[in-house]
């Protein structure tokens, strides 16, 4: 296997232990220990680790290896308020336009459909719903908008990871951006933008209820593993 498959393999595995809390907020670990425990030599491993670095999973502490990074809640409220001034900026551009319906026809093809060609698989649903909000502002048309919008999105994609692992929040996000959509279509830009915020920002805090659970329930089993050990 060539380094870079290896690399590709040894991101996902470390991003789902970081997903799931096998690595916490704080916890420390080395190049050398990750190695050891996938079975590579260091340097696919460390190509992995400065990748989920690069997404802001991770840091580098000179001489002492690797931290996974804290959550800060606030900050990321902060990043989804510029998320949705943005989106709403791209709304009102997009209405405006007129072929609205072209640029927006590969969106409708994926989320205007009926419950019964809904995809199901959390992870494929989550990759699709960045990928709404990053096309959505491409489609605008202004590609500073589309760029800065692409870098607030890397920031916020580590507490985003796990919206989708509830069902509930699939078959809401569907319905969500199928009213968007329809409201741009029909060129209503107070509407769109009435639909973005208030989806913005249940996103935001499902996000971090279900973070917030989720390390919850990882503190708890680590703390009932350390009792039985």
């Amino acid at each position: 296997m060539s380094t870079a498959s290896l690399a590709a393999t040894a991101y996902q595995q470390i991003k789902l232990e970081l997903d799931t809390f096998h690595y916490a907020p704080g916890d420390r670990f080395s190049e050398n220990e990750v190695s050891g425990r996938l079975g590579m030599s260091r340097t696919p491993v460390r190509e992995a680790l400065v990748r989920l670095q690069r997404e802001g999973y991770i840091s580098v502490l000179p001489k002492l290896g690797w931290v996974v990074n804290a959550i800060d809640f606030e900050v990321f409220a902060q990043l989804y308020d510029v998320r949705a001034v943005l989106e709403c900026a791209a709304a009102d551009l997009l209405c405006a336009c007129t072929d609205t319906a072209e640029r927006l026809q590969a969106l409708t093809a994926i989320w205007c459909v009926p419950d019964a060609e809904r995809l199901r698989e959390h992870a494929r649903v989550s990759l699709l719903d960045e990928a709404f909000h990053l096309d959505l502002v491409q489609a605008a048309g202004n590609l500073e908008m589309a760029r800065i919008h692409r870098d607030l999105t890397d920031r916020i994609r580590v507490v985003r990871r796990l919206e989708f692992t509830r069902e509930d929040r699939i078959g809401t996000t569907y319905a969500e951006h199928a009213r968007i959509l329809q409201a741009l279509l029909a060129r209503d830009a107070a509407q769109a933008r009435t639909l973005l915020q208030t989806h913005i920002a249940v996103s935001r805090d499902e996000v971090q209820k279900i973070t917030v659970h989720a390390l919850q329930a990882a503190r708890r089993q680590r703390l009932s593993q350390a009792h039985v050990a």
